[in-house]
């Protein structure tokens, strides 16, 4: 059975599907890169729990839910109905048990942007079981990484872990408007991106995981912490000596850094 590198994509705007861009393009490439998983599992920034748990979606036919507004009506009319997977969110929840995380089984949440719009791209005929695992706004970048650990021996397994976020997410700045599709980055968002693959390349987790408060203008890329998220759950996913490559490199709207890595410790 093929085992996979955990993935890192930022999906940017929900545009990202209908938009052309270099990140599009790369995207609708990467499941061919990659084959066939058995199942595939995201951790999306949209995807919170609340407490000191984790959710981890358990049922068989998830909706695709449009958690965004203001955008085309044509994202309105997609729909991702690639089937869940209930064993493997059980096998998942039990797992995370074992090493003490609070995991709970949620069965009546759907697909939410972050995972169906690149899985969109990736694996456009939605034949492949997808699970979702939540991030927690609570807990500390150090948790999410050590949630990634526990996930990683299910890469061995013929699964594919997504991390889905962003490795730049200044919302703020993209309503503000003035930046086209194909803006170029204002230094302070190019800067931190080089940043992140420099330590991400020479696996300095304490770094990776410090990014928001130690890299060059960390908070203003990153005015919450949803977006870098799913890319310590990434990392930790790959195997605990595991370093980062980045597969790719743009941007859209100049602000939102569209890089992609994958981990792994071969």
């Amino acid at each position: 059975m093929t085992e996979y590198a955990s993935l890192f994509i930022s999906h940017g705007a929900p545009t990202l599907l209908v938009e052309d861009s270099p990140a599009r393009r790369y995207l609708s490439g990467l499941g061919k890169e990659f084959g066939t998983p058995r199942a595939i599992l995201v951790i999306s920034a949209h995807h919170h729990s609340r407490g000191n748990s984790v959710a981890v979606t358990e049922g068989a036919t998830p909706e695709t839910i449009y958690d965004f507004s203001g955008f085309p009506e044509e994202l309105y009319q997609v729909t991702y109905a690639a089937p869940g997977d209930p064993k493997l969110a059980s096998q998942i929840i039990d797992r995370l048990k074992d090493v003490g995380l609070a995991a709970v089984a949620d069965v009546s949440r759907g697909f939410d942007h972050g995972a169906w719009v690149p899985l969109h791209l990736m694996y456009p005929d939605a034949d492949i079981p997808v699970v979702q695992v939540s991030i927690n706004m609570q807990m500390s970048p150090r948790w999410h990484y050590d949630l990634g650990l526990a996930l990683a021996p299910l890469r061995q397994e013929g699964i594919l872990i997504i991390g889905s976020g962003g490795a730049t997410h200044n919302l703020r700045e993209f309503f503000k408007g003035g930046y086209h599709l194909d803006a170029e980055s204002p230094e302070w968002v190019a800067t931190f991106a080089d940043w992140l693959s420099d330590r991400i390349g020479v696996g300095d987790v304490s770094a990776v995981l410090d990014a928001v408060e130690s890299g060059p203008d960390g908070h203003k890329n990153h005015p919450t912490m949803d977006h870098i998220l799913p890319l310590f759950v990434a990392m930790g996913a790959g195997g605990e000596q595991a370093k980062g490559v980045r597969l790719h490199k743009s941007s859209t709207y100049g602000v939102l850094a569209m890089d992609a890595y994958a981990f792994s410790e071969n």
